[in-house]
């Protein structure tokens, strides 16, 4: 049987268009569809992309849209080719709209449809008739073609997302459903084969699976970034897949892959075609696996092109996708080498412009108002402008800077300033060297200069001549006014358009005819583009404005808004205008006289450019998501259509013939017939008038895209130049009637008024009442030219039709009327329809329905969150209480509580409680100021300084303690003096903690403490230092002579800054220091001060400043022990040993660092000039340990050495109660390491054999628990005071000071005889471990 396609005449809603265009880019093919494109035996590929399918040839060496298929209303969800021969130019699609839609690719016109709400369609492979399709509730439909014949199946209720038909037999089809639940589907019979994933889980990755035509053992699958893979079924392992595109980076896709589809082309190629979500279609071969070639895609209305004026053929586009796309369009080996940029840019990029001098600098405006500017040909982030529009950015232009920013130095002023205008109606100007800067609005200055007082008209466009001498701004009013630079002096205003400006073009400055060097085209709401010629006033300035109202030249022909416009730069006066008419016009401007139409665009257009390097070439976007290149030679019309409102209405005169003709003489009665212009009849002035633009049917289809919101196609700005054109042609809508049945009744035919007059007139003179009231049941609308008793009888007539019809507002009023107020309160009360006309004549009916209405219209209020007019309606009523817990209720304290102020009294409770409410809210959301202030305001001052002190940092501490300290809080300031002093002292800011401090009396023992850590922490500093990391700190806390010991510098320093010493009485005493010391060093435990455990050298520390206190407050006595004090040689008591050993225990640490210090000066001496370099200090304690110093390093020539005299009392170091201590923890460690091996290796023994128990292991020979010195105090079992107090103080190794001290002596003899002597003796005691005996032998020996 032999197949005839007889297409089908349909409706203009059907619409396929041919290659009226040469080059274009399609609109991004739609998301998440598993059968959206598919390519013909011949080499053409469909693609579904919004509601529109595109052809592509792909079977060249590159690719070329021939055509779009449009007709659908909603999102294009299936297509597919039939692949058999005879009828491979059939095609089919699916959609959101729920139809199937049978297509001629050849002719591009729609063969016939049916509607069954599918989702995905397949053409059998098998069958040449048999088309299958599914839908969202699981329905699968077969559609035979050349019968039209249609069969549904219910196999099971889920949602069909993908189907395929068997390639091998007709009557069985794949199905894939919601929950990656897998089955086949043999017709009619339902056959499941697999059972189903678990349905909870939804999420999986899009994967995408294609079986080549002809390959039964190889399979290409998606993978997860979209790289696509190989599979070989006959292989195992790594071999069984192999990777697109390995030949050269940047071949795959980089986002998910939602379409693949094969096709063998004519040279014997075969071609794998894939579809991304990175907005790209790519054509793979699958012999090499490498990408033939990539076709870019938009996905969003593109909004600006603009042709770089430096890099010839460098087009720039700005889409709604959120991106920019730089195309080559002169390279010879691409013809789609494009590049996106998305980084930084959030939203839709609506103006572009580049840089008039420097090459790739790309200036670009977006949708939320940024500006910033690319370097195209780097990978760098743009800069973005600091100074940001509150909408839209529709113009971007570059020109000569103007004041202030053209002030300064001729080198710090910039050369050309990028200036934005945007929805709000400023003009920004932005300095391009410094976008981090203040942008500045030009209006201040063109108010300065003009002396303009009055408010300027929003700005919604700006253009600068070429040669930046004037610049042309339009406004909303559809005024332009025309700017000298730099002062911007007000030329001249054209008057002309009386709608929104869109656009303005200045003629470029390269024409050989000078007076067209002064022409300005602009383009408004209002469909026509004005030119006006401005050379005689910019060559000859006028002193004031002067005011144009006729234009050079008027170009009519568009039945929409003018949108965008380019000069030609390769004709004279030569102009192309775009429109919301859905195409682009070229006309020669001198002539008024229209050259070519282009209407290859379906919708309206938004940016046109002419072709830098081609005078026949230009390039337009707009709505259909496209770019297309087109040649003006090529094109089939010369004048844009006729107004759409006119066919429809000469259609719908056709349709219906009975129709009344008003006001239209017959033809030839009135005139010359009309004439004949581009098909069809010229309209005349009032046909003209109906011709007003209006949106465009297709306008309304939903988006096509996931990544484009349908709720966000439309732009919503005042003076949006995208703005609907529908809303031009919306007229004021006519109010309702409030007396509808007697308005209607009064509309009746000629011979019923006459008789209403004759009724009126007899019930006006009749006497009786029966007969009245009989009348006006009859005639309720007479009721309006009789009584009262008539009128309310009409009323109720109206009411109920009111009520019937459902406005209930009318019914109110009509009530209100009458009288019945408290009904029609509470009529309005009931429908939730209060209003302040309601609320002011309520009390008119008496003050309970005032009060109960007033409390009606508060709930009404309240649930539309306007809580403050609900407020102040309950305050009309006197109810102030309930005004109050109103606000208070929706966390309005700060109203609430100045209307508490302002009304009640100041020891009103309900005001401490709204201050307490308020501050728990803020403090819960940080705002710890804020809540300080509300509980100082309600007089709690110790919250207040608890809540400030939450922070923590030093500022809000210091600021807690004096707020504290202010409101009579002696502890709590105490507390938060101490921890902020604390704070500053860790951070080494000693004179800050000093100060903080100082503020408190009470504090002085602290201050002493603070006092003993600088001084301490100053003589543990490293002098060999110059940069310390201390904030700061007094001028007492030089070092001066080391000899002088720590205790001694505290003394001077008490006396001299503190006061404090042992003549000292009141709370600067010993006695009160020290019973204020020993609470603060174990404070009573609360619920706000927990018991701690202070560290070790916390402890160490404090028991240091007891001692010292000691020191200062006790008699000298002969009898006593001696205490290392040199300045001050006093004694203690036995009963003051413990603080005695603190001391000791500190200074023996500050003596150990100096030990250290000495020896490493003195080895670094003797070792300069040598090869080897000394080891780093770390490494200077393990050669004492291991052995001592090398030979070598002892043998140095001894002119290299310095004696260096010891600056510390050494003999500190040497005690020998804390040696004899420590050798015996030394001991017990050893004999802890060996028994735990003997533990660990009798466990290993047992689990190696747990038979023989009974036999006996190997253990350690014998365990030594004796020192090796029989004569120290632990072996003989002697423990004296000063051994008890070694253990509770820490002291350093008495051993290794012991042999420090002995090298030092080998190069520094300041080391006394006696002392070495001394520590010769505790080695030989004390060195018990085999280590330090090894380390002690050469010096003992």
């Amino acid at each position: 049987s032999t197949l005839v396609v007889r297409p089908v005449r349909f409706n203009k809603l059907y619409t396929a268009r041919g290659a009226m265009h040469e080059r274009s880019l399609p609109a991004s093919p739609n998301w998440y569809c598993s059968r959206c494109s598919d390519v013909s035996r011949r080499g053409l590929l469909g693609v579904g992309a919004k509601n529109i399918i595109f052809l592509i040839d792909v079977s060249a060496s590159s690719c070329r849209v021939v055509g779009e298929l449009a007709g659908h209303r909603d999102l294009v969800s299936g297509f597919s080719f039939c692949q058999h021969a005879g009828q491979s130019h059939v095609c089919v699609s699916s959609s959101n709209d729920g139809s199937i839609r049978f297509w001629d690719s050849d002719n591009k016109v729609l063969i016939k449809e049916h509607a069954a709400h599918q989702v995905t369609v397949h053409w059998s492979p098998v069958d040449k008739n048999l088309v299958v399709s599914g839908d969202e509730k699981g329905v699968v439909v077969c559609h035979w073609f050349h019968t039209g014949d249609t069969a549904s199946f219910f196999p099971e209720p889920r949602t069909i997302f993908c189907l395929t038909c068997s390639p091998h037999t007709w009557s069985t089809v794949a199905v894939g459903k919601r929950f990656f639940c897998v089955m086949t589907l043999k017709l009619p019979y339902v056959k499941k084969r697999g059972s189903a994933v678990d349905p909870g889980v939804k999420e999986r990755l899009w994967l995408h699976v294609h079986w080549p035509r002809g390959r039964p053992t190889q399979l290409v699958s998606s993978c997860f970034s979209g790289e696509l893979v190989m599979w070989d079924l006959t292989r195992s392992g790594k071999q069984r897949w192999t990777l697109f595109g390995t030949s050269s980076e940047g071949q795959n896709h980089n986002r998910i892959v939602f379409n693949m589809s094969s096709v063998l082309v004519q040279d014997d190629r075969e071609l794998l075609i894939s579809t991304s979500m990175d907005r790209e279609i790519k054509c793979w071969d699958l012999a090499s696996l490498d990408c033939c070639w990539t076709l870019p895609t938009l996905g969003g209305f593109v909004y600006a092109l603009t042709f770089s004026p430096v890099g010839t053929g460098c087009l720039a586009l700005g889409v709604g996708d959120n991106m920019i796309r730089v195309w080559n369009t002169l390279t010879t080996q691409n013809q789609y080498d494009t590049r996106s940029f998305w980084q930084g840019i959030k939203s839709k990029v609506t103006a572009l412009a580049w840089h008039p001098k420097k090459e790739g600098s790309l200036s670009f405006g977006t949708d939320d108002g940024k500006v910033g500017i690319y370097d195209v040909f780097s990978n760098k982030p743009p800069q973005i402008s600091s100074s940001y529009h509150r909408k839209t950015v529709y113009t971007l232009a570059w020109g000569p800077p103007v004041p202030p920013m053209s002030f300064g130095a001729a080198g710090g002023k910039p050369s050309i300033s990028l200036y934005s205008c945007a929805g709000e109606g400023t003009i920004l100007q932005h300095d391009p060297s410094r976008l981090s800067g203040e942008a500045s609005d030009i209006d201040k200055l063109i108010r300065d200069t003009n002396s303009i007082k009055h408010k300027l008209s929003p700005h919604t466009d700006l253009s600068w001549k070429p040669d930046g001498k004037v610049v042309a701004i339009g406004n909303e009013d559809g005024c332009i006014e025309v700017y000298q630079a730099p002062s911007l002096k007000l030329l001249c205003s054209i008057q002309q358009h009386h709608k929104i400006i869109n656009t303005l073009r200045w003629h470029h400055d390269h024409s050989s005819a000078p007076e067209l060097h002064c022409l300005l085209a602009s383009g408004s709401s209002n469909a026509i583009v004005y030119v006006h010629d401005l050379r005689s006033i910019i060559e000859n300035p006028p002193e004031s404005p002067v005011v144009l109202t006729e234009p050079h030249r008027r170009l009519c022909g568009h039945t929409a808004k003018i949108t965008d416009m380019a000069w030609s730069p390769h004709h004279n006066a030569r102009l192309v205008t775009a429109s919301y008419d859905g195409t682009a016009q070229v006309w020669d401007v001198l002539q008024e006289e229209a050259l070519s139409n282009y209407r290859g665009h379906i919708g309206y257009l938004l940016c046109v450019d002419w072709s830098p390097v081609d005078p026949d070439v230009i390039w337009t976007g707009g709505k259909d998501f496209t770019l297309q290149e087109w040649r003006v030679s090529k094109q089939e019309f010369t004048k844009p259509p006729k107004g759409k409102k006119m066919l429809e209405l000469k259609e719908k005169t056709k349709t219906n013939p009975k129709q009344k003709k008003k006001n239209k003489k017959p033809p030839g009665a009135g005139g010359a017939a009309p004439l004949e212009m581009n098909g069809g009849p010229v309209a005349g002035p009032k046909a003209a008038k109906e011709q007003e633009p209006s949106e465009d049917e297709e306008d309304e289809v939903s988006s096509t895209n996931s990544s484009v919101p349908t709720g966000n196609r439309a732009q919503n700005k005042s003076c949006c130049r995208f703005e609907k054109w529908s809303d031009y042609l919306l007229k004021k809508k006519k109010p309702r009637s409030m007396l509808p049945i007697s308005t209607s009744m009064d509309h009746q035919p000629k011979e019923d008024l006459l008789q209403d007059c004759i009724t009126l007139a007899s019930v006006k003179h009749s006497k009786g009442e029966r007969e009245k009231l009989h009348c006006w049941r009859e005639h309720i609308h007479l009721g309006l030219f009789s009584d009262r008793q008539a009128l309310y009888r009409m009323f109720e007539a109206e009411e109920a039709a009111h009520v019937e019809a459902a406005h209930f507002d009318c019914v109110v009023y009509l009530r209100l009327w009458s009288g019945d107020l408290e009904g029609a309160l509470q009529l309005a009360t009931e429908r939730g329809e209060l209003n302040d006309h309601l609320l002011s004549v309520a009390p008119m009916a008496g003050f309970e329905v005032w009060s109960r209405t007033v409390e009606a219209f508060v709930k009404q209020l309240c649930l539309q969150e306007q809580y403050l007019k609900a407020a102040s309606h309950l305050l009309s009523v006197n109810k102030l209480y309930e005004a109050v817990d109103l606000l208070r209720s929706h966390k309005l304290y700060r109203e609430a509580i100045a209307l508490v102020k302002a009304r009640l009294p100041a020891e009103d409770p309900v005001l401490k409680e709204l201050y307490t409410c308020w501050a728990a809210v803020l403090e819960k959301d940080g705002h710890f100021s804020a809540a300080a202030k509300c509980h100082l305001a309600a007089g709690a001052s110790f919250d207040a300084a608890k809540v400030i002190a939450r922070k923590s940092d030093v500022s809000s501490l210091r600021t807690a303690a004096s707020l504290a300290r202010i409101s009579g809080e002696v502890a709590l300031a105490q507390s938060l003096a101490l921890r902020c002093a604390k704070d500053l002292a860790a951070a080494l800011d000693w004179v800050g903690a000093q100060e903080v401090l100082s503020s408190q009396e009470s504090l002085l023992v602290h201050r002493l403490h603070l006092c003993v850590a600088e001084l301490l922490a100053a003589m543990l500093a490293d002098p060999q230092v110059e940069s310390q990391s201390c904030v700061s700190s007094h001028p007492w806390v030089s070092l001066g002579e080391r000899h002088v010991c720590l205790q001694d510098r505290i003394r001077d320093v008490w006396e001299q800054q503190f006061g404090v010493s042992q003549k000292s009485e009141g709370h600067c005493s010993v006695g009160a220091l020290l019973q204020e010391l020993k609470s603060a060093e174990s404070p009573t435990p609360t619920a706000n001060v927990p018991l701690r455990q202070a560290s070790p050298l916390t402890a160490l520390l404090l028991f240091f400043f007891v001692a010292v206190l000691m020191f200062s407050s006790f008699s000298l006595s002969s009898a006593d022990v001696s205490v290392f004090s040199r300045k001050h040689p006093k004694t203690l008591d036995y009963k003051e040993e413990e603080a005695k050993a603190a001391a000791t225990s500190l200074q023996a640490f500050i003596n150990y660092q100096h030990l250290y210090e000495h020896w490493w000066r003195s080895a670094t001496r003797i070792t300069n000039g040598s090869a080897a370099v000394s080891s780093p200090a770390d490494e200077l304690k393990d050669k004492v340990m291991n052995g001592g110093i090398s030979e070598s390093e002892e043998s140095v020539c001894p002119a290299t050495r310095r004696c260096d005299k010891l600056d510390f009392d050494a003999s500190l170091l040497l005690s020998e109660p804390h040696a004899a201590c420590q050798a015996v923890q030394r001991s017990v460690r050893e004999v802890q390491e060996r028994l735990a091996a003997m533990v660990l290796q009798h466990g290993r023994a047992q689990e190696e054999k747990p038979d023989s128990a009974e036999k006996e292991t190997d253990g350690p020979a014998q365990i030594s628990t004796t020192t090796e010195s029989p004569d120290s105090p632990a072996s003989a079992g002697t423990i004296t005071f000063w051994s008890v107090c070694s253990q509770m103080y820490p002291h350093p190794d008495v051993v290794e000071c012991c042999l420090v001290l002995l090298h030092v002596s080998k190069a520094s003899p300041s080391v006394s005889e006696s002392l070495q002597q001394e520590a010769k003796d505790l080695l030989r005691k004390y060195a018990t471990g085999p280590t330090v005996h090894k380390a002690s032998q050469q010096f003992l020996t």
